[in-house]
């Protein structure tokens, strides 16, 4: 589990600069005061996966920079899918909570790829957490990198890294998960409606699906 310290705070509402001219963002703003569920639409389509109509929804914030959460991206999430997602009983949510401005890069290419394509976005992250040594020590070249396995120049990366509003809309979804949802570290899930923060093994998870798709 990896917590957003107060450095990695002051570093996003800074808006640290990548080899692109990085936009400004991560603005302070004032607590919300109205308690809502982690259901309510935030600014950006969720990415989401499984039927709409399953009894079971997970929603899981991670940062392209953690390691746990690329750990359950390789280790935990293709078992929850064949059994649990594909199978109807499951709905999946992906959502952005990047813990420092090379996983804001990230999660904004991930956007500017997928686009409304659900199955598109889970693989474009797939390839991220597999890049994530590479994300982490050479950012731009393993931006560029996926990039360009997706179809995109060089240049269609930097203006996806220059998009002031869609940084804005993950900022503003960052700030809500903080103040409402109290999500302070990735992964941190959501079964239900149900905090679950931390790591998640296959075996933990698979008890508690079983316990709600009992009841």
């Amino acid at each position: 589990m990896r917590l957003l310290s107060r450095a990695a705070t002051a570093a996003l509402a800074l808006g640290i600069l990548l080899a692109f001219p990085f936009p400004k963002a991560y603005r302070d703003a004032k607590a919300q005061s109205a308690t809502a569920a982690v259901t309510k639409p935030v600014s950006l389509p969720d990415i989401a996966i499984g039927s709409p109509k399953a009894p079971v929804t997970i929603t899981e914030y991670a940062s392209m920079s953690c390691p746990h959460c690329a750990a359950f991206g390789e280790n935990v999430f293709p078992m929850l899918r064949s059994k649990y997602i594909d199978t109807g009983k499951v709905r999946f949510v992906f959502r952005e909570f990047p813990l420092d401005i090379k996983a804001a890069a990230a999660s904004m290419l991930v956007r500017c790829i997928g686009k409304d394509d659900a199955e598109k976005h889970f693989a474009v992250i797939e390839t991220m957490f597999k890049q994530q040594a590479g994300l982490m020590d050479r950012t731009k070249e393993t931006l560029i990198l996926i990039g360009k396995l997706n179809g995109m120049s060089e240049q269609d990366v930097e203006t996806c890294e220059t998009d002031q509003a869609l940084l804005d809309k993950i900022a503003a979804d960052q700030r809500y998960a903080m103040e409402t949802l109290k999500v302070d570290a990735t992964p941190t899930f959501f079964v239900n409606g149900e905090r679950w923060k931390g790591a998640m093994s296959y075996e933990e998870l698979d008890a508690k699906l079983k316990t709600l798709l009992k009841r």
